[in-house]
C-alpha cells in the first residue's frame, strides 16, 4: 500500500492520537472505499462547530463510553467528513483545517482555496 498524500501534495501527517481520530481510528485522516463519509479532513474543533454539529445531528460533544468516544472539547483534533466540513463553512462555522494532516481525497469535494482559507500554521 501506498502512503497517503495529503491536500499539499506531501506525506499525510497524524491528525490525533488523543482522542483517536480517523475513520479507521488510526490517528490518520485516512480513507478507503468503505469511508463513505470521507473522513478526510483534519480539524480543530470550537464550541461554535461542535454546536452546529450537534444542531444538525452529530452530537460530537457528548461522551459515548461504549463506543470509547471521550466526546470533543474545543481545541481537539478530529477528523471530520469532507461534507460537513463544507456544511459548516456555508453556515460560516468552519473550524480551522490542519493543511499536512487533511488527505488529498477531502479536495473531491471542498475546494482546496476553501481548506486553505481556514487553515492553521502549525509548523510555528
Amino acid at each position: 500500500m501506498e502512503p497517503s498524500l495529503n491536500v499539499l501534495g506531501g506525506p499525510l501527517q497524524p491528525c490525533s492520537n488523543k482522542p483517536l481520530t480517523g475513520f479507521f481510528r488510526d490517528g490518520c485522516c485516512n480513507t478507503g472505499p468503505e469511508d463513505r463519509g470521507s473522513h478526510t479532513v483534519c480539524v480543530i474543533v470550537n464550541a461554535e462547530f461542535l454546536a452546529l454539529s450537534k444542531y444538525l445531528g452529530n452530537d460530537l460533544s457528548t461522551p459515548r463510553p461504549e463506543f470509547h468516544f471521550p466526546g470533543l472539547k474545543p481545541g481537539d483534533r478530529w477528523c471530520l467528513c469532507a461534507a460537513r466540513f463544507l456544511q459548516a463553512a456555508q453556515e460560516f462555522a468552519a473550524p480551522q483545517v490542519v493543511l499536512e494532516a487533511t488527505h488529498a481525497r477531502a479536495a473531491d469535494i471542498v475546494p482546496l482555496e476553501l481548506l486553505r482559507a481556514h487553515a492553521v500554521d502549525t509548523q510555528s
